[in-house]
């Protein structure tokens, strides 16, 4: 007779928290609500939750509502961070991933100088966050010069793979793909639709981020993707009903054993 679960040393099937799973799938759920409204406020930097502004001139009100950043992670809001705490955990949900990075930084920055570089950077980010919230989706983080977004059922809806498609696309024409004077900073993007962990990370330091196999592939999407292109896995093209004519790629990612069919797109 063979032993089963903790028995044999074996963690038993991951269970995802029911809180935590209606909190990123329900619109009902707090993390939604207002967002809609803040979004439209054209300031930034926002709560990478509920988009709340942190500047201009609502700030001062966000603040009195308790939607000013918290001091631990000046990325979430204080109101936020209360929710995030409460329901500490997370679940592993079906969403959506954009990886959009900027190539030949190096020899932009070795060209620019460093304080030119920081300029064209911010610019990205500012441009980065406004297509990101428009779409709906959440700016997990800024890491040197790539942007890494999550689009929730809970914030994007169950279409949520159209949605990261279509910030990719508004990304790209921020920064002037697709223009006859080509692009200011040229970048590189892939969209994955897959299984994550989505919650709560660190103890004195809490962020909420999406953990997992799906977003390793997003992220070798994006490397693999030649300035100008979204690379988009089939998962996402599938769901979002992308047109199958488009140019489609079997890619070999790095670290994986499995080829991947993606389609690709530009703008």
């Amino acid at each position: 007779m063979h032993p089963k679960g903790d028995e044999a040393g074996v963690e038993p099937p991951y269970q995802s928290d029911p809180t935590w799973y209606r909190l990123l799938n329900d619109p009902d759920s707090g993390f939604a609500a207002g967002r809609g409204f803040f979004k439209m406020i054209p300031s930034s930097p926002r709560c990478k939750m509920c988009s709340a502004p942190f500047a201009g001139p609502g700030a001062p009100i966000m603040r009195m509502l308790d939607r000013g950043p918290w001091e631990k992670n000046p990325k979430i809001c204080g109101l936020c961070f209360k929710q995030l705490e409460k329901a500490r955990g997370g679940a592993e949900i079906e969403l959506s991933m954009l990886f959009a990075d900027v190539r030949g930084s190096t020899g932009l920055a070795e060209s620019m100088g460093p304080g030119a570089f920081q300029k064209l950077l911010a610019r990205f980010y500012r441009e980065a966050t406004d297509a990101l919230v428009a779409s709906d989706g959440l700016v997990d983080k800024f890491v040197g010069d790539e942007v890494v977004a999550l689009f929730l059922p809970v914030l994007a809806g169950h279409d949520h793979a159209a949605h990261a498609i279509d910030a990719a696309r508004d990304l790209f024409r921020a920064t002037g793909h697709g223009t006859q004077a080509g692009p200011w900073i040229p970048l590189g993007a892939g969209v994955h639709t897959g299984l994550a962990y989505v919650g709560t990370v660190g103890d004195t330091v809490t962020d909420f981020t999406a953990l997992g196999d799906s977003v390793n592939v997003t992220a070798r999407l994006a490397s693999a993707a030649a300035p100008g292109e979204i690379l988009v896995s089939a998962a996402s093209a599938t769901a979002a009903g992308l047109d199958p004519s488009l140019e489609a790629r079997t890619l070999t990612l790095r670290g994986r054993t499995e080829p991947l069919d993606v389609r690709v797109l530009h703008v």
